[in-house]
């Protein structure tokens, strides 16, 4: 199942080039002075050395789970799209059907006014269906049901064929639970305890509101019955081993591998059904995810009453359009996903949120708008040489390779010649002409932006993959490796100051949108990545000894990542976040071989008093600068592929040695680490 492999831990949207240059360019060449603690010496603690002031006085607002570079540029971003829509305003009689479209998206949404008063009624026929459910069958069919956006406990997508990237997929996965992760169900961690009695009581509020009765005890039977699916289901590391996930089998075969499950009521879905029959009438192969996961699922199914299903269901489809129904459900939905999640103890206002769902639902149509405004031909030109430098920087990098025989080394620099970078925008923009908007129907706008999605996916499953599609809108600040496509994209939005700012020091830069990009194509050649060839095949290219000495590199780094504490007896879990740590260690050393390639010979410039590869490193650390809420922490250490912000500074750093010569790192200082135990793989 193909990956995306991002650089962040979540999407951000996106603010002009030339306003994140003038009001977030730090210092007078790229590094702001004033935020160091240079009382923590930089082996101690290279995070704090760099962001220390900043972090003794930085306030997280209440409407955010973390405050920093990344968010400062999210909150600008937000301000640039408002303004976009707001033009859009004043121009009424002149807008184009997709722009249309956005602006009756954003008034059906902020219209709270209007919500409150149609209060259940637009979701009271799909209520009163999940209520009628009466066999196991009913309730396999409103799983699969599209336009319901329930809870299921199997994902189904239309995907790329990892062994056959000109061809399109169907993919299933494993589901069913209303936690990040299956640990918050089965962990004694005292905090994770705390949160699952949270969860109980926000499933038994949530009945509450929707009017059922002697909702605790129904409480009790769904965190139960999702207790048993976390059971089952498998844990995060061997879900992003692709050796593991990668399961073709007859569309037919999923009778047999989880028998106890109704496959035709749940696959059933009329107009958006997906044809389980070729054009050419042979039987359409499917590719399971979590194999071993299906069958106990299944059993979990048809032991279930089916009165807790349409309890289960009916909470899930109620979070799924909380924020298109009366404020009592989006706040309740809030107070555990977002207060006792992230921390957060306030809602982001109606207009802000009204900006991510529109990026969300219209995301091409927003981007054009973006793109056409915010971001010149010239910063294409000036990103697209940036790629073009650290890809030559992976070249030469790979030839001086100690741990890599010739015959690997020889598919490595065949892969690196076959990259395709994106950068900035679509070739081709998506067509919303089916895409239906009404400006008084907010739940019935998402339904049909799920349908939309879906269909689309479901009309070409037969056709060749179209491999100028983009997993990311141009205004988002972010990037992302797809390995199926062997290709590294770049939306214009992460190229602008902190990332890249024309007027920085080059060393800056290379610390910055250097590393970025190093990261992403290190991507390719992370352990999960490493297992696509250069024509994005999902198939095995290295020697049998190459393969060892990458994973024993790999696994010091998992145990290094694993000592990583970001809260008092929480621990990073290194095999969790590998590839992004691999990552992240990769893609800042090549950025510093990048710079010193583009030296061409001659002695990097002294800055005061700082040298190039000092410059650098500063920068690194000063774009992830970041002051997260504890439990927003602790969320993301437990459920995301990405470790916290503080080890992904100290965590590359300390493994190169061009960071001790530059900050005189001594033994004895808290993250020194001698020669022989850095973690070199590029």
């Amino acid at each position: 199942m193909t990956r995306f492999l991002a650089f962040l831990c979540g999407a951000l949207l996106a603010t002009s080039p030339a306003l994140a240059q003038t009001a977030l360019k730090f210092g007078t060449w790229g590094v702001d002075l004033t935020s160091m603690d240079t009382s923590v010496k930089a082996g101690d603690n290279f995070f704090l050395h760099v962001n220390g002031k900043w972090l003794a006085t930085a306030v997280i607002p209440p409407d955010r789970a973390q405050t920093g570079s990344f968010q400062d540029l999210q909150i600008l971003s937000e301000q640039r799209l408002k303004t976009i829509v707001a033009d859009m305003e004043k121009n009424q009689g002149r807008l184009t059907g997709e722009q249309r479209k956005l602006r009756d998206l954003y008034d059906a949404f902020v219209d709270t006014a209007g919500i409150e008063a149609r209060g259940l009624a637009p979701v009271q026929k799909d209520l009163d269906y999940l209520a009628g459910l009466k066999t196991l069958d009913d309730v396999a069919h409103a799983m699969g049901s599209v336009r319901l956006s329930t809870m299921s406990i199997y994902n189904i997508g239309v995907g790329v064929d990892d062994k056959n990237p000109d061809n399109y997929s169907v993919n299933l996965g494993q589901a069913g639970l209303g936690m990040p992760d299956r640990d918050y169900y089965l962990s004694n961690d005292e905090a994770i305890v705390k949160t699952r009695a949270a969860y109980r009581k926000y499933l038994a509020d949530m009945m509450s509101l929707a009017g059922m009765t002697d909702v605790e005890a129904r409480a009790d039977r769904i965190l139960a019955l999702e207790t048993e699916i976390a059971k089952v289901s498998w844990n995060r590391a061997d879900r992003r081993d692709e050796d593991k996930i990668y399961n073709p089998m007859p569309a037919s075969a999923l009778k047999t591998l989880a028998p106890d499950f109704p496959w035709d009521a749940f696959l059933n879905q009329g107009e958006s059904a997906i044809p389980l029959k070729k054009p050419d009438g042979s039987e359409r192969y499917v590719i399971v995810a979590e194999k071993t996961a299906f069958g106990p699922l299944a059993t979990i199914f048809k032991n279930t009453q089916v009165s807790t299903w349409r309890d289960y269901l009916t909470v899930h489809y109620l979070k799924s359009f909380a924020a298109y129904l009366p404020k009592r459900f989006d706040d309740l939905v809030f107070s555990f996903y977002g207060t006792t999640l992230t921390g957060r103890t306030q809602q982001l206002d109606r207009q802000t949120r009204a900006m991510h769902l529109l990026d969300q639902q219209m995301g091409e149509a927003l981007g054009k708008l973006y793109v056409a405004r915010y971001f010149p031909p010239q910063s294409k030109a000036k990103a697209d040489l940036l790629v073009s430098n650290l890809l030559k920087a992976y070249e030469a990098d790979i030839q001086t390779l100690d741990w890599m025989g010739p015959a690997t080394r020889a598919k490595a620099l065949e892969k690196i010649h076959q990259f395709t970078p994106k950068i900035g925008y679509p070739t081709k923009w998506r067509d919303y002409t089916a895409l239906q908007v009404a400006a008084d129907d907010p739940v019935g706008n998402a339904q049909r932006a799920t349908v939309y999605e879906w269909n689309r996916d479901v009309t070409r499953i037969n056709k060749p993959v179209d491999k100028t599609e983009w997993g990311m809108t141009p205004s988002t600040i972010n990037a992302y490796y797809n390995p199926s496509f062997n290709e590294i994209v770049f939306p214009a939005a992460i190229l602008q100051a902190p990332f890249f700012d024309p007027t920085a020091d080059d060393a800056v830069n290379y610390g910055a949108i250097g590393a970025v990009i190093g990261h992403e194509i290190s991507h390719g050649f992370d352990d999960q990545g490493s297992k696509y060839d250069g024509k994005g095949v999902f198939q095995d290219w290295w020697t049998k000894e190459d393969r060892a000495n990458f994973d024993a590199r790999t696994a010091a780094l998992v145990k290094q990542y694993d000592s990583y504490e970001p809260l008092p007896g929480l621990h990073v879990i290194g095999k969790n976040t590998l590839g992004e740590n691999i990552a992240d260690n990769a893609g800042l050393a090549i950025a510093l071989k990048a710079y010193h390639l583009s030296l061409k010979g001659k002695p990097a410039p002294v800055i005061d008093g700082y040298t190039g590869d000092q410059r650098l490193l500063l920068s690194f650390g000063q774009v992830w600068r970041t002051k997260m809420r504890d439990s927003a922490i602790r969320t993301q250490t437990m459920s995301n592929e990405h470790t916290v912000a503080e080890f992904r500074v100290i965590g590359p750093t300390r493994n190169m040695d061009a960071w001790y010569d530059a900050f005189e790192v001594k033994p004895g200082e808290k993250y020194y680490l001698a020669p022989a135990d850095r973690v070199h793989l590029w």
